[in-house]
């Protein structure tokens, strides 16, 4: 008896526990759970990155552009990033959408002091450039101040963006966090590209 009388205490001591941690929850306000809704994508927020240079850049610039594509299409930013992650044949509202957003997001930047001049992106941009090691001593001997008056980082990057490809870039998909590294990396091309253009004009 006494081991039967184990095996019928356990589904007791079992319920008296879960008793235990509702109340403990109700009474914590538990009883008042809302599931979390997503971010409003039309909402102006902070977007910090740990990377330098043009890869930050384009980091944010990525970020605020989905948030600025989900906006337009009133969408979350959730479901935005996943009907894009889950096919293979984006429509004309999303890609339109996707640049807009890109685009919106300079501006948003522009305004709002958070993007850098263009002379503190040219000396990572010349490291990749073709460029005779004279002509780039001869680039970056010249003052800031002509560079930012010659090269509009605004003017750059609404360039990178113009000049992508973006159902190339949305193509074969694996997941949403596939999506933003695999734009990032498109736009961070795009704008050493860019900048490289811009900077060829200048000597």
């Amino acid at each position: 008896m006494t081991g039967l009388h184990r095996w019928v205490g356990l589904p007791v001591a079992a319920v008296l526990l879960v008793c235990g941690v509702v109340g403990v929850q109700l009474a914590n306000g538990g009883g008042e759970y809302e599931p979390l809704r997503p971010a409003d994508p039309c909402a102006a927020r902070t977007v910090t990155s740990q990377a330098q240079g043009i890869d930050a850049l384009t980091e944010r610039l990525v970020l605020l552009g989905i948030d600025g594509a989900a906006c337009r299409l009133h969408v979350s930013r959730e479901a935005f990033t996943l009907e894009l992650a889950q096919t293979d044949d984006p429509t004309d509202a999303q890609i339109d959408a996707l640049r807009g957003g890109l685009k919106s997001a300079v501006m948003r930047m522009k305004a709002d002091g958070t993007l850098p001049p263009a002379s503190a992106l040219v000396d990572e941009s010349l490291d990749s450039t073709d460029l005779n090691d004279l002509v780039k001593r001869l680039i970056r001997a010249l003052p800031d101040s002509s560079i930012d008056a010659a090269l509009k980082t605004d003017d750059v990057l609404t360039r990178a963006v113009d000049d992508l490809d973006l159902r190339t870039v949305l193509a074969n998909l694996d997941d949403q966090d596939a999506l933003e590294q695999q734009i990032e990396v498109a736009v961070t091309g795009a704008v050493k590209a860019s900048l490289e253009a811009r900077i060829r004009d200048l000597v």
